[in-house]
């Protein structure tokens, strides 16, 4: 009999740690940087709180499809719970550098322009690691069931299970009876 190859089943690789943490900062980078001049030029049609929450929702959105689609490789879009998870992990980043610029004029209250961005950046990129982190590890990670109870080969039947009484008698069928103490 000629044998037929199955197709593969495999999905595309996925990319090392490092790989990802590459593509992580060039996606996001990226974005950052068309969203950081997008938002001006919106802001020319609308308060500028407003512009910065559109662009800042839009330009999630693609980076959580883009880290799907490139960064984990994934092989398929991010889905509804990928984009509240992410949308949840860049909440967490927000409110780290915020957090930090409050620290900041708390303890100082008036830094130079030097020791803000000091301070920012370096909230930011910690941010951006731990976000890293959390959308490797949990929201893009692998999640494939596995079963741990290996499939049984079926026992041979015996002669006595093919007799005609046997086959005859059809399925048996199991009686209730329910577990009452005698009383003798």
């Amino acid at each position: 009999m000629p044998s037929t190859s199955m197709p593969s089943t495999a999905g595309p690789s996925k990319p090392g740690a490092l790989s990802s943490f590459v593509r992580f900062v060039v996606c996001g980078g990226g974005v950052g940087l068309l969203a950081g001049a997008a938002v001006p030029l919106l802001a020319r049609a609308m308060p500028w709180a407003l512009a910065n929450a559109l662009i800042t929702v839009a330009s999630t959105l693609l980076c959580t499809e883009l880290h799907a689609l490139f960064t984990f490789g994934t092989g398929r879009r991010a889905g509804l719970r990928r984009h509240l998870q992410s949308a949840g992990s860049a909440t967490a980043a927000y409110l780290v550098t915020t957090a930090a610029m409050l620290i900041l004029h708390a303890v100082q209250p008036s830094p130079s322009l030097l020791c803000e961005q000091a301070v920012y950046l370096t909230a930011s990129g910690l941010a951006g690691i731990g976000r890293f982190l959390v959308l490797r590890l949990f929201v893009f990670a692998d999640r494939k069931k596995e079963t741990t109870t290996p499939v049984q080969p079926r026992a041979a039947l015996s002669a006595d299970a093919l007799s005609p009484a046997a086959l005859s008698t059809g399925p048996q069928r199991a009686t209730y009876a329910p577990l009452v103490p005698s009383v003798a």
